[in-house]
């Protein structure tokens, strides 16, 4: 058994296993942990043209229903230079599109004293990798995006202006018994402004249901929210108690068959919200970042900026490409979550 942050020594362990004849087993533990900055091991993964880059690992937020600091810790934000480092690596390997990733990418930096240091890690980012045109931000915490990161991101065409927001719920209520930010008018003033500073736009967030606190009402009151924010992407979540978590003195009252129903029904409101806004796309043109190709066909399969890889839809255009490359794209039908096109 060993910590999530000791891959580094994951090889010496291994032959210290088999130079056992017998059964044996090592608890490594130690104190201190190099993975998140070690020296020799990148903190990316190229899929394509695409790659995820990590900025920090670990979390200091206390939401009451998740496990994620106990099992990774606390925060603990990479070196600016080795970020860089890796930046200009995928660079080099003709990566299209990076994803900025952490438990919560807006709190990169507090645990080296610097305060909004997102922003700043982003102006020498994009400085140093002139050649990548994509640059996505995934997991970004409520309450917790500045104005001037809206600013970056207007004034940044190569700052995609998507953002993942997992809000979790619309219930202040519940949201205090998650050990969240409660203040659900700050995300509405905060989205009306990033919608007025950037009309393109797209937001994805998550929403759990079925939480101990959960009534009927609190649930109505998330679904109305839905409905009034007209968010583009929505996952929704049920509540899974997790042993150890703050949420696990409330038990789990409410019944798994209540839970997916929620789910459902939450599902299905945001699927005719996604399929209009997906309609008024048609005719346009995109660029799209080709991900698969079908020769026999002439199909090519990939995204645009507004869907991130692995969770959001993608689109299947007819013409011919080569997978990691950026195509414009005239958007000629939709669906729920997928485009469909033809390559100019």
């Amino acid at each position: 058994m060993m910590g999530t942050r000791d891959l580094a020594d994951i090889l010496p362990l291994i032959q210290t296993l088999t130079e056992h004849t017998h059964t044996h087993s090592e608890m490594y533990f130690p104190e201190h942990t190099q993975i998140i900055n070690h020296p020799d091991l990148p903190g990316y993964t190229i899929q394509g043209g695409s790659s995820y880059l990590k900025i920090a690992d670990g979390c200091r937020r206390s939401c009451a229903f998740c496990a994620i600091p106990g099992i990774k810790g606390t925060l603990v934000s990479r070196d600016k230079g080795d970020i860089i480092r890796d930046a200009l690596a995928l660079q080099q390997a003709g990566v299209q599109e990076i994803n900025i990733i952490a438990q919560d990418v807006t709190d990169y930096g507090q645990d080296l004293g610097q305060h909004d240091g997102l922003p700043d890690l982003l102006v020498e980012l994009l400085s140093a990798v002139p050649h990548i045109p994509w640059v996505r931000l995934l997991y970004t915490f409520p309450g917790y995006i500045s104005d001037r990161l809206i600013g970056l991101m207007a004034e940044s065409p190569r700052l995609l202006p998507y953002l993942d927001i997992p809000l979790q719920h619309a219930d202040p209520k519940v949201l205090q018994s998650m050990h969240r930010p409660s203040d659900v008018d700050w995300v509405r003033r905060t989205v009306a402004k990033m919608r007025t500073k950037l009309p393109d736009l797209v937001l994805r967030t998550t929403f759990i249901v079925g939480y101990p606190t959960e009534t009927k009402e609190s649930f109505q009151m998330l679904k109305d929210f839905i409905v009034e924010m007209q968010f583009d992407h929505v996952g929704v979540f049920t509540y899974s108690m997790e042993s150890g978590t703050p949420a696990e003195s409330l038990s789990d009252p409410i019944s798994a068959e209540v839970k997916e129903a929620r789910r459902q029904e939450l599902m299905t409101l945001q699927a005719g919200i996604s399929y209009q806004k997906n309609q008024k796309l048609c005719g346009k043109v995109l660029s799209m970042l080709v991900e698969g190709v079908d020769r026999k066909n002439g199909v090519l399969i990939g995204r645009t900026y507004r869907d991130a890889p692995e969770i959001d839809g993608l689109v299947i255009a007819e013409g011919t490409g080569e997978v990691g490359e950026l195509l414009p794209v005239r958007i000629t039908a939709a669906m729920q979550h997928d485009l469909f096109g033809q390559v100019l």
